[in-house]
């Protein structure tokens, strides 16, 4: 079996995480007070790409899918991570389209109106989301440096989290949407508001089960520094979860003027 991992401080790549945490957090501010203040969609969108940016080229590593070595070994691992990689990310792209379809029907059907949904617990469970996105990044870097308690932590935290946001949709807005008159079956915005966030939901309930799986492995001292790319994908897989969350944040709860 391979050496388990040993803590190994990596300050830099851990600086750059909160970095980028930070940036998100002031943008989700800002993202806020343009929707109460100014209710400028395209300003809100350009916030929504920038905060996708961030999150794509520091926490997904987009770049790394230019990361090739033709002459390489096809039995090494570090070749297999790369293709398994590449993977990945078709099957992001193809999961994509269902989450564009469903934006694409929101806005074609309310088109500048939104649910009477409560904007406060919007702002909070997406703070949640996001900071669970800043763990999970955590978890991944400690994992390629050796910090094997800093991974282990910090995917924990991220599982609470999601799970956190998972109660919020389901336990708390849910009902809540439910005792305003909002319904599957009550109309439009009904309809549209719970296959969104339903279909969100599922896909988080997807990532803190794959999350489980790998700190579960991780406690068994399956991954090493040169062999962690199954933390790499959980990693990515939730951020993914979290990128989508970033649009369809200012679709149901920002964007338009109430129903």
């Amino acid at each position: 079996m391979e050496a388990t991992m040993t803590e190994h401080p990596h300050a830099d790549d851990y600086a750059r995480g909160a970095y980028v945490f930070v940036g998100l957090a002031l943008l989700t501010l800002v993202e806020f007070g343009v929707a109460i203040l100014f209710k400028s969609v395209p300003v809100l969108m350009v916030i929504a790409a920038a905060k996708v940016g961030l999150v794509l080229y520091f926490y997904m590593h987009i770049t790394k899918l230019s990361i090739q070595d033709e002459a390489q070994d096809q039995h090494t691992y570090a070749y297999r991570s790369n293709t398994n990689r590449l993977g990945l990310w078709l099957f992001l792209l193809s999961d994509s389209f269902v989450f564009i379809a469903l934006l694409v029907t929101r806005f074609n059907l309310l088109g500048l109106t939104r649910p009477p949904l409560n904007q406060l617990l919007g702002l909070a469970i997406s703070s949640v989301l996001l900071v669970s996105s800043f763990f999970a990044n955590r978890g991944e870097v400690a994992a390629s440096v050796g910090d094997r308690k800093t991974f282990l932590s910090s995917f924990m935290v991220t599982i609470v989290l999601g799970t956190a946001f998972l109660l919020g949709v389901v336990a708390l807005e849910w009902p809540t949407a439910i005792r305003e008159g909002l319904t599957p079956s009550s109309g439009v915005a009904g309809a549209v508001f719970f296959m969104m966030t339903g279909m969100h939901a599922l896909h988080v309930l997807t990532g803190v089960i794959f999350l489980l799986i790998i700190h579960r492995n991780g406690r068994r001292g399956l991954y090493t520094p040169q062999k962690h790319y199954a933390v790499e994908s959980a990693a990515v897989y939730w951020h993914f979860v979290d990128v989508v969350w970033i649009f369809f944040y200012p679709a149901l709860y920002l964007i338009g003027t109430v129903l």
